[in-house]
């Protein structure tokens, strides 16, 4: 009797399991050929409906000399324009000219078909007179009758609202060398190796130093502000080493064609710089007492108000753990330190800033070294600092500096608690960390641009589901003028669209907020469930989730083809505390994974279409490095990759990027986090793309990981362009790459474009 009931539970349990499998197995969306073929068809028709749907994301003013008033072109469908024009005193926004009756008379008169959608570049005089240039020939427009004559007179206003307020340099754009002193009487020539001083109203020469080579000259020199002392460079040259790539199918050819460019990568030797002064007078030769310059070249040199004894310039180490100021004394070659910021990770180089203010000898300072990028006030004698911004909060970038009502204008975020902490914001305040005024306080991500006297600026901010905005604003205070153009969603969702979704879900650290966008399929059946595709670039150098209105796009395209596509910025990205960010140093191969997988855990938990057993992913250059290395350490979760241009081991690629994230010296840690050292455990589906004449990442780190799975004895695709650089693949990669997923997470047929006949 028991053996009975046992059996019949068994028998039970196993019906049980049967009809749950069989009822899992109904839930997974399983598109046949046909069905696939339909679903192309449907996302190129519904990403085009979109594409020709205009945004207006960005609204460029171009302003009228005086400042006091523009005009703008407003996107219309099939990439068309409308004019208005817009008084900034009074925010009257009319049109600017009547289009059809402007286009005709430029038509007659210049005899070059124009249409009053796409008129050629014009320029503003006043409200009713413009000009502009056809053939090389000007003309001039009187709006009042809408004449058109020809001018000799050029003269037009240019002015770019898009320009950056106050310029900025990289570190890599060395200081040049002045040869003539200030007073105009004597020049520097460098003669076998050595510095040389003539005057050049009596041709008299004296040589400066003598311990300069062919091989090792002094070079890179500049004057004291009295002319009475230089500072030259003993140099110690180093060889920037070569890549090759050869060009296979260059047309007319029957040989490949070989190609080489100098190329850096990690560990290789840089050319290092020895400061020295030579005093004019006595003609002694004083070296600096610090060492050399090995990582840049000759940095600007800032000297001391009302002194010429002492000067200032920036060292960034190599290996990027050191910054700092440093004063010299040309009498003495002494040094010391004005700022000296080190850390036991990374200083991110390019995201350093310095603003000298020689009248005040002050400095204006960006630094992570309280946990959070900031603004810093230092005295450039005494060298001490004051926060001019605080909080859990980053400066995303400085704007401009104004010496005179001494502010700062600035861009930030995470400053909003109540939303996204990516979003930027523009900002101004006093060096004194008083009078913080947000010029952009609506909710959603900003872009500004100012009038030429910046009495007025133009603010557009959007969202990824939320249509742009754009605003007339008042400089001094943020007083809204006039709304110039409102974006509307209702031409998106008449295609049928869904629009993508912000999620939020927490880190590895269960506190952190890890954020990221979701795009679902327009036709998705609440009955089925989808593989999940996340496009991954987890490069630290940035944070790369999309903030603006985003209704068409290449996740989009994708999802209509029976995925829910992702984007996810983990930690060791960029943009977020100095805590999130360190996660990167010397750790690489992490990206982010362990923030990635619980959101798309979390993820699939909130929405029950996403299959959270069918997870592929792909990226292009560091994207292409991540997707191949969720593959290979984390195989648990990911299933199929597509990786373009990748860099599989960050020996490979380019010095600058990788000494930046994995440091310097370069360590055993470059290897360990190797896709190629790591290829005999790939256990997924994996397809790799490559341009063969990429001058960004070197195609032999592609090939490279291809040798290393061979030799594994692993199964994988790959795909070498003829000819391609820097890519994804193009247009071909990216079908090539939407098969390849219908094929391993979909298991389904993608279209035989082989059958289909050709164009003609």
């Amino acid at each position: 009797m028991k053996f009975k009931l046992r059996f019949q539970k068994l028998i039970t349990i196993t019906l049980l399991h049967f009809c749950c499998a069989t009822v899992y197995a109904q839930l997974q969306y399983a598109p046949t050929a046909k069905d696939i073929a339909e679903a192309y068809s449907r996302a190129n028709k519904l990403d085009t409906l979109l594409r020709n749907i205009p945004t207006n994301n960005e609204i460029v003013p171009v302003w009228l000399k005086n400042g006091t008033a523009f005009w703008y072109k407003k996107n219309l469908p099939n990439k068309n324009w409308e004019y208005f024009y817009v008084d900034a005193e009074t925010g009257k926004r009319t049109s600017a000219f009547d289009a059809e009756r402007l286009a005709q008379n430029i038509e007659k008169t210049t005899e070059r078909k124009t249409s009053a959608l796409r008129l050629p570049d014009l320029y503003f005089a006043d409200a009713n007179q413009l000009k502009l240039k056809i053939k090389n020939q000007w003309y001039v427009i009187n709006l009042t009758d809408y004449s058109v004559n020809t001018t000799a007179d050029s003269t037009v206003f240019r002015y770019n609202a898009k320009t950056p307020l106050q310029q900025k340099h990289s570190r890599w754009e060395w200081n040049p060398s002045i040869s003539k002193s200030p007073d105009g009487k004597n020049e520097i020539e460098i003669r076998g190796g050595n510095v040389v001083l003539i005057n050049l109203a009596s041709k008299q020469e004296t040589v400066l130093s003598t311990d300069g080579t062919a091989d090792k000259p002094f070079g890179n020199f500049e004057w004291s502000p009295d002319g009475k002392s230089i500072i030259a460079y003993k140099i110690n040259p180093k060889e920037t080493k070569k890549v090759y790539y050869v060009l296979s199918s260059v047309p007319g050819t029957t040989r490949g064609e070989l190609k080489s460019r100098e190329y850096a990568q990690p560990g290789d030797d840089f050319t290092s710089y020895q400061p020295y002064v030579f005093n004019v007078a006595s003609k002694k030769a004083t070296k600096v007492d610090v060492e050399p310059i090995d990582f840049f070249g000759p940095q600007p040199l800032h000297w001391r108000n009302n002194s010429n004894r002492y000067y200032t310039y920036e060292k960034a180490d190599r290996g990027h753990q050191r910054f700092r100021v440093i004063e010299v004394d040309v009498e003495t070659g002494k040094t010391r330190n004005i700022i000296d910021e080190k850390t036991k990770t990374f200083i991110y180089e390019s995201r350093i800033y310095t603003r000298y203010l020689p009248k005040t000898n002050e400095i204006i300072w960006t630094s992570e070294q309280d946990g959070w990028r900031h603004l810093y006030l230092v005295n450039g004698i005494t060298g001490k600092q004051q926060l001019i911004t605080k909080g859990n909060w980053v400066v995303r970038d400085i704007d401009s500096v104004d010496v005179v009502k001494r502010q700062v204008w600035f861009r930030a975020s995470g400053i909003n608690a109540d939303e996204d902490p990516y979003f930027i914001h523009y900002y101004r305040i006093g060096f004194d960390g008083k009078g913080l005024i947000n010029l952009t306080p609506e909710k959603g991500n900003h872009s500004l641009t100012f009038s030429p006297d910046r009495k007025y600026y133009v603010d557009t901010y959007s969202q990824v589901n939320i249509a742009p905005i754009s605003k007339l604003k008042l400089t001094i205070n943020g007083k809204q003028i006039q709304e110039l153009e409102h974006g509307e969603l209702a031409p998106f969702l008449k295609t049928g669209v869904k629009l993508p979704e912000v999620f939020v879900a927490k880190g590895r650290d269960a506190k952190t907020d890890i954020w990221g966008v979701i795009c679902f399929p327009s036709n998705i059946d609440p009955a089925k469930k989808y593989p999940i595709i996340e496009n991954i670039y987890a490069g630290p150098q940035d944070s790369f989730v999309p903030k603006n209105f985003l209704p068409a796009s290449e996740m989009q395209s994708m999802a209509e083809l029976g995925f829910i596509v992702v984007q996810i910025d983990g930690m060791g990205t960029a943009n977020r505390s100095k805590a999130f960010h360190d996660v990167c140093w010397h750790n690489l191969a992490d990206a982010g994974f362990e923030d990635r997988i619980l959101w798309m855990k979390a993820m699939a938990a909130k929405y029950p279409n996403a299959d959270i057993n069918k997870i592929g992913v792909y990226g292009t250059s560091a994207g292409g490095q991540n997707s191949t290395g969720a593959l290979l350490f984390h195989p648990e979760f990911y299933k199929a990759a597509v990786s373009a241009c990748g860099c599989h081991d960050n020996r490979i690629d380019k010095q600058w990027w990788n000494e930046q994230w994995m440091g310097y010296p370069v360590g055993p840690h470059y290897a360990e986090q190797s896709s190629i050292t790591n290829a005999s455990k790939l256990q997924g589906d994996l397809f790799l793309i490559v341009g063969e004449a990429d001058e960004n990442v070197p195609p032999e780190s592609t090939y490279r990981l291809a040798d290393a799975l061979i030799k594994s004895n692993k199964d994988f695709d790959i795909l070498s362009i003829p000819g391609m650089g820097h890519s994804d693949g193009g247009v071909y990669g990216r079908r090539r790459k939407r098969d390849f997923f219908i094929k391993h997470l979909l298991n389904a047929e993608t279209p035989k474009v082989n059958l289909v006949a050709p164009v003609k």
